[in-house]
This record gives C-alpha cells, sequence and structure tokens, in this order.
C-alpha cells in the first residue's frame, strides 16, 4: 500500500480533495490532503507565505512517513512538488501533474500563465491593494474552474476559496537533474481545462517529458466532477 500526499492549487485547501480521499483510502492507501500555509484552514499571514515555505511544509510530512510517497499536485499545487521532489528525491515515489504547472528551472508560474492568452483565470484576477494576495471573480469561477462540476461542489468552493499569495506565483522554480530530475513524474491533462488550457499543459509536458501521460475529458477539477476515474489513474500508477 502506498502513501498519498495530494497538494492543492491555487485558492483552494485539503477540503478539494473530499471526493478523492476516502476512495484511496478505501483501496488501502494512507492519505493526506494538507493546508499549504496561508490557505483552507491555516492562518498563516499571506505576508510570510512563500514558495519554499509551502515545500518546506510538504518536506515536513513526507519526513513523517515511513516510505517514499506517492506526490499529487493540482494546477499551483505543480510548483510545489517540483520543489519538495528537489528537497527529498529520496523521499519522492512518484509526482502526479494534474493538470498542474510543470515548470522548467528558473520559470515562474506567473511568466508562464502570463503567455496563455485563452486561460479565464488571468483575465478575471484581483489583485489586493498592497499586491500580497489576488482573487478570481466569482462571477468567472465556474466557467474557469468547474465547467462540469456539481452545483453543491461550486457552491462549497465559492464558500471555502480564500486569497492566493502572490508571492510564491512570482519565485521561480529552482530544480536540478540530480534531484528533481531523478524522481518518476507522471501528468493527468483535463481536455476541458480552461483555467491551464490544454495547449498550456502540453507545452509544458513536452518542454520536461514525464514517464506518462494520461488524459481526462474533464474540465479544470476532476476530482469534484470525476473523482473515481481520477483514483482509477493515480492507482494505476
Amino acid at each position: 500500500m502506498s502513501t498519498y500526499i495530494l497538494v492543492h492549487g491555487a485558492w483552494h485547501g485539503g477540503w478539494c480533495w473530499y471526493k478523492v480521499v476516502p476512495l484511496l483510502e478505501k483501496a488501502g492507501h494512507t492519505v493526506l490532503a494538507p493546508d499549504l500555509p496561508g490557505l483552507g484552514k491555516d492562518k498563516t499571514p499571506v505576508s510570510e507565505v512563500s514558495l519554499a515555505l509551502w515545500a518546506e511544509h510538504v518536506c515536513r510530512l513526507l519526513d513523517a512517513q515511513p516510505e517514499p510517497a506517492v506526490l499529487v499536485g493540482h494546477s499551483r499545487g505543480g510548483i510545489v512538488l517540483s520543489e519538495v521532489a528537489e528537497r527529498r528525491p529520496d523521499k519522492v515515489k512518484t509526482l502526479v501533474y494534474l493538470s498542474a504547472f510543470l515548470l522548467r528551472s528558473g520559470e515562474s508560474l506567473l511568466q508562464v500563465a502570463g503567455k496563455d492568452a485563452t486561460s479565464l483565470v488571468v483575465p478575471n484576477l484581483v489583485v489586493a491593494d498592497d499586491q500580497s494576495s489576488c482573487m478570481v471573480r466569482e462571477e468567472a469561477l465556474r466557467d474557469a474552474f468547474y465547467g462540469d462540476c456539481p452545483d453543491e461542489d461550486v457552491t462549497l468552493a465559492k464558500l471555502c476559496l480564500a486569497p492566493e499569495p502572490m508571492a510564491p506565483l512570482a519565485t521561480p522554480v529552482s530544480v536540478t537533474e540530480e534531484n528533481f530530475g531523478r524522481v518518476p513524474r507522471a501528468y493527468i491533462e483535463c481536455l476541458q481545462d480552461r483555467a491551464v488550457p490544454l495547449a498550456l499543459q502540453r507545452r509544458m509536458y513536452t518542454d520536461l517529458p514525464c514517464q506518462k501521460v494520461i488524459s481526462m475529458d474533464t474540465s479544470h477539477s476532476p476530482f469534484f466532477s470525476a473523482p473515481q476515474a481520477l483514483v482509477d489513474h493515480l492507482l494505476a500508477l
């Protein structure tokens, strides 16, 4: 049996995996779905949040596990996965990028996302006056993130989404072939994604090839719209 650590994307928290966790546990696995600092129920001030802080938070969870874990990162969670694998390559069994930002060393999320003119997220960002965090306009949330998701999950998300710290998004990922490069990685692309559009997903996993690429005919959030199919793919890996 494996340990899975599920790393949520921007604005979300560990709550977004609520359908996935019990399905993995039913299959006999150990599952952790943490809130990253500053998001979900974690009250770390936005001004203190950095990409390094997020990575170290997940590293501490990894260090507490008796065996290497499978890391699953959704969307922005991809940059956390890469930084964790760089720090703890021997503690990670597999990296799974779920419609996630898979960046080359030196690239930042804002830099890469800004080059895509078709995402519904970028034009609907609302940045705080002090530039420390951002949100997405509420009227754009369903189309951007939850196009095929049940109404109750869209309602849940609108209640639970929190301001996303800006500093990690502007921080270049720093990875090496010696550490990050030797950890097996897979990519799950979402064909109907309007947040991280398919062309961008494919550009990223072409630039940094993965051992396996899986396609799901869903929007950006298959943990809501197709949790069993998502779990089946994770178990197959």
